[in-house]
């Protein structure tokens, strides 16, 4: 169920990205009197078509919903009627042609300003940034965090969930190498800390920031008694149920749901026997442990999960909303803050100071838009908002195919007064899409990396 539901999302979130991508190139090129003659979502075999409009443009959805495009009326193209030349966008002014092409990611950015807007006015719920441990001799612990500490501000940058604070300390590592957090204590006093994060290399490529940096998010603590049950996994199998607790494995005493996780984890294709309550009742269990992977080693697994307290999981959630014009000055600025983010990984990234994993394909977008998707709508549209600005500056990009090549051409063009060469175009385009092919098998190696663990 949750493979088609991020399926469903995928589908969904790509084909608005794609629509208001390519409505930006269609919707300026009209108004600057330049001839549209297709406007397409998605490649591939036609799923829909209708002919609309006094320049009777085709409106296309296709079936591979994976991209789109807008056909332009072109003399490099196919013979133009001379009554219509003037309408064709190879004819056009070349500053004429740089508000076409440069529409498409702008639109973009535009549309994660308004899912940012919806996104702060329906209201954002997230876990407050509360140090549950601190690993010994790391980031955090070198810098004096303690269990219990709430980051309260990275910065100038306010903190109040987990999200915020994570994208304003790579913001601050990647300017200084050392970031100021404020935090609050179980006592109420504040104080700064200094996280001495020199290696962005390690932090950038790090699958979860906060385990890079020694920190372990607060959880609540939870007695070692058993939640929902995984259907067809080991716990199941061995015939433990929902709100068994378990008290020894193999005659060591369990204390804590970590500390039942830990036990199972280190124990994989292995048999446990356990000592459970049920219902007052004390029973023996003999269990076999089920195996996965993960970073590459192999873990235990039961598949089952705690049974939590709800009451001291709402104390520790706080929710952020806003009024309309309010969350629409917010909504600007977090696009601008994580524009500005995305172009300085990206520039990391070429220049070698962030690891390549940090790249993710259609795989790894499908499974985070699945999961904002089971989420809620909120969280779906903060995904869709980080999609669509990450489509922007990938495509703002002075790499031929893409339209930040085509004005790279044009902004040539203008400084030398002529048109860049055909041959100069063709030897571009065959450079562009060959890098882009190397960037999608290389997303894919990573997307197919995190899957299969």
């Amino acid at each position: 169920m949750s493979v088609l539901i991020s399926i469903i999302a995928f589908a969904a979130a790509i084909s608005i990205l794609v629509s208001f991508h390519e409505f930006g190139h269609y919707w300026v090129a009209k108004r600057l009197g330049v001839k549209v003659i297709r406007f397409s979502v998605g490649f591939g075999q036609t799923l829909w078509k209708r002919t609309a409009g006094p320049d009777r443009t085709e409106y296309v959805l296709a079936a591979i919903p994976l991209g789109g495009y807008v056909k332009m009326l072109d003399e490099r193209e196919g013979p133009v009627d001379a009554q219509e030349q003037h309408r064709a966008f190879n004819r056009q002014k070349v500053t004429t042609r740089i508000f076409i092409v440069a529409a498409g990611p702008l639109f973009n950015f535009l549309l994660a300003i308004v899912a940012y807007w919806l996104m702060f006015m329906l209201g954002v719920t997230g876990v407050k940034p509360v140090v549950g441990q601190v690993a010994p001799d790391t980031i955090a612990a070198r810098a004096g965090l303690r269990a219990g500490d709430e980051i309260v501000a990275v910065g100038d940058t306010r903190s109040p969930t987990w999200e915020t604070a994570s994208i304003a300390i790579v913001d601050q590592a990647l300017d200084q190498g050392d970031v100021k957090v404020k935090v609050r204590s179980r006592r109420s006093e504040t104080s700064e800390r200094v996280l001495k994060v020199h290696d962005t290399r390690k932090i950038l490529g790090a699958e979860d920031l906060f385990s890079a940096l020694g920190i372990i998010p607060w959880q609540p603590a939870t007695e070692p008694i058993l939640g929902k049950l995984m259907a067809g996994g080991a716990a199941k199998r061995g015939g433990l149920h929902s709100g068994d607790r378990i008290i020894k494995a193999d005659g060591k005493v369990i204390a804590q749901w970590q500390d039942w996780v830990n036990y199972v984890r280190a124990r994989p294709h292995q048999t446990i026997r356990l000592k459970i309550e049920r219902n007052g009742s004390i029973k023996k269990l003999i269990l076999h442990t089920g195996v996965t992977r993960e970073e590459g080693q192999r873990i235990g697994r039961i598949g089952a999960y705690p049974h939590l307290d709800r009451e001291q999981i709402k104390a520790m959630q706080v929710e952020v909303r806003y009024g309309p014009i309010a969350a629409f000055g917010i909504a600007a600025a977090k696009t601008w803050e994580l524009s500005a983010l995305t172009v300085r990984v990206l520039w990391k990234l070429v220049t070698g100071q962030a690891s390549l994993k940090n790249v993710s394909g259609p795989i790894t977008i499908a499974r985070y838009a699945g999961v904002s998707a089971l989420i809620g709508v909120s969280a779906f549209l903060g995904a869709l908002a980080v999609f669509s600005i990450s489509i922007a500056v990938l495509n703002l990009l002075p790499v031929p195919v893409l339209d930040g090549g085509h004005l790279f051409y044009y902004f040539i063009e203008l400084i030398k007064g002529s048109p860049v060469s055909d041959a100069t175009e063709a030897i571009g385009q065959r450079i562009g899409l060959a890098m882009l092919a190397g960037l999608m098998a290389l997303a894919l190696y990573n997307d197919f990396s995190r899957l299969l663990g």
